[in-house]
């Protein structure tokens, strides 16, 4: 019985001793799978970087980008801006002028009533005012500061 109690327990070690040598072939496995997976987390480690400094470079030139548009549109807000009051002004000295030429016209008309044409005297009154008016209107065009062509200078 001596020689059967050992011989099972050697049994019993070449079972165990199989077993740990199929667990350490598993662990291996195991172990090569993950150094595989490392060296693949390492390239995919690296390709994040390198995306995360082309967007941090592309951010920075959308800054730049912003900054310059903001500072364009700015500009050329203000320049809409005076350019509108400019024509503002200009247009209410174009409905000044209009309404100084009307005034000029309704002066220069000539006069419908028949007892009025038929006096000699009617015609040449109708010319002084004519005159007149065109006096006056140089005359505030000169002290107004207008160009030559009418338009605020």
């Amino acid at each position: 019985m001596n020689h059967s109690l050992g011989m099972a327990i050697e049994t019993l070690v070449a079972i165990l001793l199989m077993l740990t040598i199929g667990y350490c072939i598993l662990l291996n496995k195991r172990l090569t799978r993950l150094k595989a997976d490392e060296h693949s987390l390492k390239a995919v480690i690296g390709e994040l970087i390198t995306a995360t400094e082309i967007a941090e470079r592309a951010i920075g030139g959308l800054k730049l980008a912003v900054r310059d548009v903001n500072e364009n549109l700015g500009s050329q807000l203000a320049a809409a801006t005076q350019m509108s009051g400019q024509l503002h002004k200009q247009l209410g000295e174009a409905d000044n002028v209009v309404r100084r030429l009307s005034k000029i016209a309704i002066a220069a008309r000539p006069v419908t009533n028949p007892e009025a044409a038929a006096a000699p005297v009617a015609k040449p009154s109708a010319a002084k005012a004519v005159a007149a008016a065109a006096e006056a209107f140089s005359e505030r065009r000169r002290s107004n500061g207008l160009g030559s062509n009418g338009l605020a200078a």
